[in-house]
């Protein structure tokens, strides 16, 4: 495998000094709870991050432990084809969510993505409010999402529901599929042209694994039957990359059963394009659409040009970030307070010292 075919470009910023000899530049494949599989033009090799970097992380001057997509320098073990991870190079793009729970921070799902399908099957679980939400979350980190309707075959009102796909993503390519019939396949490989990598996102049991199948050409991951309810079933269970035949890199991830924003201020102004730019027309400019006059947010959705429950989870969206960077900011001040109490502790500890 050359660096291109795992999609290095020419324009990547990276220094000849950041990498040092003997060491290799490679890309994380695959995160196993603190190990990695990285593939570098020498091979595939097993990996570990060095406790330097981890320091690194944990200080705050690196943006996280690496995750799958990252390109990383990584010092080779000769002849056992494992390596240490020394350096993680500088992202292009992320897609990233909150982790789970009350810890204030990011999990990096897939990283240096060009492209992100984001999947949502034509059943009984489609829900655009979701879909708003994965939007905002790839425009954030910086990608190109298209949407990915899939199972078209077990819709029984289609137009309908395509309706209102394209009224919660202006702007955003479409396509409705369905790996049974065949239906819209086609379209869907011109994404992977120029080795584009290609994360592939959505709930769990809406066909991801089945879409990457056709892709590779063979039967590379396992599918689940579908269940009763229409509803597939869950089988994903590690993000990993692969590549595809033909050219391009598939991000394959498990099903999200969360999606809790961690930033999203760009991303919310490209997800909801529509709504901002209605907002430029009320008569103040801190128009909090309620009930001031001249609003013209209020005005679109009395006329009915617009949707007010996609109104509702716009505010929603907006206000669950504002509560986010209000938490993060008060774990910066207790980070803070920790440290200025550990210089104290040092400082008084030194005084005692020189007066005995």
């Amino acid at each position: 495998m050359t660096l291109e075919e795992l999609g290095w470009r020419a324009s990547f910023d990276l220094a000849p000094e950041q990498v040092a000899p003997g060491w290799l530049v490679g890309r994380v494949a695959v995160e196993r709870r603190g190990s990695y599989v990285v593939y570098t033009e020498s091979g595939e090799l097993s990996a570990e991050v060095s406790g330097k970097l981890r320091h690194e992380v944990e200080q705050g001057r690196v943006a996280g432990l690496p995750a799958v997509g990252d390109w990383v320098g990584i010092r080779p073990r000769p002849g056992e084809g494992k390596g240490i991870v020394q350096l993680l190079l500088p992202r292009r793009t992320q897609f990233s969510r909150k982790v789970a729970g009350r810890r204030q921070d990011a999990q990096v799902l897939a990283a240096n993505v060009d492209v992100v399908f984001l999947v949502s099957a034509l059943t009984a679980d489609f829900n655009v409010r979701r879909l708003e939400r994965y939007l905002t979350l790839a425009w954030e980190g910086g990608i190109q999402p298209v949407i990915v309707l899939s199972k078209a075959d077990l819709c029984a009102d289609l137009q309908s529901v395509q309706a209102k796909a394209v009224a919660s993503a202006p702007g955003v390519p479409i396509h409705v599929i369905s790996t049974f019939s065949g239906l819209g396949l086609l379209e869907l490989p011109a994404y992977f042209h120029d080795q584009r990598t290609i994360a592939l996102l959505g709930s769990s049991g809406v066909g991801k694994s089945t879409l990457i199948n056709r892709f590779i050409g063979k039967e590379v991951l396992p599918v689940g039957e579908i269940r009763e309810d229409g509803k597939g079933r869950h089988t994903t269970t590690e993000r990993e990359l692969l590549l595809r035949p033909g050219g391009g890199l598939i991000i394959d991830t498990p099903g999200l059963r969360e999606l809790q924003l961690w930033e999203g201020g760009e991303g919310i102004e490209s997800t909801f394009a529509d709504i901002e730019e209605l907002a430029g027309d009320c008569r103040f400019e801190d128009c909090a659409h309620d009930t001031e006059p001249g609003c013209a947010v209020r005005a679109a959705i009395e006329d009915c040009t617009l949707d007010s429950e996609r109104f509702a989870s716009y505010l929603k969206l907006r206000a669950e970030i504002r509560h986010f960077e209000s938490k993060q900011d008060a774990g910066i001040r207790d980070q803070r307070k920790r440290h200025a109490k550990m210089l104290n502790r040092a400082l008084y500890k030194r005084l005692k010292e020189k007066e005995r």
